[in-house]
């Protein structure tokens, strides 16, 4: 037997650090794939090199990333988002895989790794249960406006990039409705029980 791998995802502003948040509170350890990736951009010395080969030297300045290079780069492209995706990605999923084996030697049975872009990045192939995070479309975008002190098109702009909550909701085992309305407890019972 071995220990069972969650994948968490959702549109922003649906919930999933929220929803991450009650797994933990369950005893459920999450893995964050944002923030280690984030970290491993900065440790790993496959991908600094790799980075440093495709954009130069100056894509770390004082030993941190130079975001606003990165994000030129990675938006002026689709497929330049691809050659940066394909060089963290797979750092990523061994990192995750690493990991999850941790907490399965530790005791741990169940473990979930929470990514806005499972399915784009690959990571549901590693995972044995998708669960997605869904919202209606009115409260995502205040939820969002209110985080990020952004405006309602900046925010349409980034969940229209995204991939379609129905096409995240058909590919999932597993829709958490994060409605404010729906009971959580309850669903999250109704999620292991399936496990």
């Amino acid at each position: 037997m071995s220990v069972i791998k969650i994948g968490i995802t959702g549109g922003i502003g649906s919930g999933k650090s929220f929803f991450s948040s009650r797994l933990k509170e369950y005893g459920i350890p999450v893995f964050d794939s944002d923030s280690e990736a984030k970290k491993l951009m900065l440790v790993s010395p496959f991908i600094v090199s790799s980075l440093k080969s495709l954009l130069g030297d100056n894509v770390y300045i004082d030993g941190k990333l130079n975001k606003s290079l990165i994000a030129d780069y990675i938006f002026s492209s689709p497929t330049n988002a691809h050659k940066i995706n394909s060089i963290v990605h797979p750092c990523v999923k061994k990192e995750f895989l690493s990991w999850a084996n941790e907490h399965f030697n530790t005791g741990d049975r169940i473990v979930a790794i929470e990514s806005a872009i499972l399915f784009e990045s690959g990571f549901d192939d590693i995972v044995d249960k998708v669960v997605t995070v869904h919202a209606p479309l009115e409260l995502r975008i205040s939820r969002v406006m209110k985080r990020d002190h952004t405006s309602r098109e900046k925010v349409l702009e980034r969940i229209n990039s995204q991939m379609s909550d129905d096409e995240r909701n058909q590919r999932a085992d597993f829709v958490i409705e994060n409605d404010g309305l729906t009971p959580l407890d309850e669903q999250i019972e109704r999620l292991f029980s399936i496990l």
